[in-house]
């Protein structure tokens, strides 16, 4: 082989080695300067104490905003709070998905039209939906009040009495996260393959029976990953609190985290930039944990 073959080979060999890097450069950059950037300033910051972002001064280095924090009267509320959204909103709306993605797979009439309805959210505003619930939430005029006095339910003043306005959130919150969660799972029925339902007609199972044992175990790793994907984007709810309540509920009962994130950084006065940092990391640690969990379970479970 003479020399020139292997330098024409060798040449090929180093740009086949640099070529996917060079794809990859522009998208790496922006997850370092916009992602992996802002995270560890946001945890060197929370360490900062009386950190003052315009000149960029601090006393010192501590834990002292994360004991603030974790004593802060508004923290642990907004805490339990986010916590209790997660654990009514996730189980109701990943059931409900369950069976409304299992109907809209079935060759019905209309699938498309009903398809197309129940995507619909996805492409719409989130402060324009939030509107819309805050009309049909009304004490007088509301749908929802009408709705329930079919059932002999007195009209219920969702947005203005405290007590009724986590309620009124967490039915929010189940709708608007349903079309995501469906698309998903829909996508996941129509991978698995229709001979089994075919042998299960034919070893006399009927339409229950193959739900349970054929479609939810199939339909599992979807499942998990619905639950992960909409766990994480639970507990940064946020932007469900601004049409809905111009804030964090009537009687400031709704702090979630996010929102302690913000009040610390952008509506006390002055602003408390460390605490705010301090918040967002637990914040970040707890979504770590459960995603953990989440992913230990599944592999338990496939186990």
């Amino acid at each position: 082989m003479s020399a020139r073959s292997v330098g024409k080979k060798n040449k090929v060999s180093l740009k086949s080695k640099v070529e996917p890097y060079l794809y990859l450069a522009p998208f790496a950059i922006g997850v370092l300067l916009f992602t992996l950037y802002p995270i560890v300033n946001v945890v060197l910051m929370s360490f900062k104490e009386n950190y003052n972002f315009i000149n960029q001064s601090y006393s010192g280095w501590g834990l002292g905003n994360y004991l603030y924090v974790l004593k802060d009267a508004y923290f642990i509320q907004a805490y339990k709070n986010t916590f209790m959204y997660v654990f009514v909103v996730i189980p109701i709306s990943t059931c409900l998905s369950v069976v409304i993605a299992t109907l809209l797979n079935q060759k019905i009439k209309f699938s498309g039209m009903f398809q197309t309805a129940y995507f619909l959210p996805m492409v719409t505003s989130t402060i324009a939906i939030g509107f819309a619930w805050r009309f049909m939430f009304n004490h007088k005029t509301g749908i929802i009040n009408y709705l329930l006095s079919f059932f002999g339910v007195e009209a219920i003043n969702w947005l203005q009495i405290p007590k009724y306005n986590f309620p009124a959130l967490c039915i929010y919150g189940v709708w608007a996260i349903l079309p995501f969660t469906i698309i998903l799972l829909l996508s996941g029925l129509q991978n698995i393959d229709p001979m089994y339902y075919t042998a299960a007609k034919v070893d006399g199972a009927g339409p229950i029976k193959s739900f349970f044992r054929i479609t939810l175990p199939l339909l599992a790793p979807t499942i998990f990953l619905v639950l992960c994907v909409n766990t994480i984007s639970t507990f940064k709810v946020y932007n469900e609190l601004f049409p809905l309540f111009q804030g964090p509920g009537i009687a400031s009962n709704l702090f979630t985290v996010v929102y302690y994130i913000y009040y610390q950084f952008r509506i006390k006065t002055p602003s408390k930039y460390g605490y705010a940092a301090a918040a967002a990391v637990i914040l970040f640690l707890t979504i770590f944990v459960f995603t953990m969990i989440q992913r230990f379970v599944e592999k338990l479970t496939k186990d």
